[in-house]
């Protein structure tokens, strides 16, 4: 399915919003787009919505806010992924946005980390 202009302009947006952290880049992916820095996704934005990576140190923090995680259907079985929706206040604050996308970045290097250990 070909993503709609809306969505483009939103991932525009956010790339631009999330450069304070690095050179962050998108890619297309999954009907929605992966947002990646130094080639590690971080983040993903699907229906318009920014999704940040979280793991079991970080992911409290976005449960205690109530925000959703990413869940998608799978021959009709819900699945989570380890990425929450983005507080509201990060889309319109370049320094909030610059603190939780550093954290997400941080927790996908965590999560990298432990995978390669293994």
């Amino acid at each position: 399915m070909p993503l709609s202009p809306e969505e483009s302009k939103f991932k525009d947006y956010i790339v631009d919003l999330m450069q304070s952290i690095g050179p962050v880049n998108a890619k297309a992916m999954f009907g929605g787009y992966g947002i990646f820095l130094n080639g590690l996704m971080f983040a993903l934005i699907a229906d318009s919505v920014l999704y940040l990576k979280v793991d079991e140190k970080t992911e409290k923090q976005f449960k205690t806010k109530g925000l959703e995680p990413f869940t998608y259907s799978k021959k009709g079985k819900l699945f989570n992924m380890s990425y929450y929706q983005a507080p509201e206040e990060v889309l319109d604050d370049i320094e909030k946005m610059n603190s939780w996308a550093k954290e997400a970045y941080n927790t996908a290097l965590r999560v990298s980390s432990k995978k390669s250990k293994k």
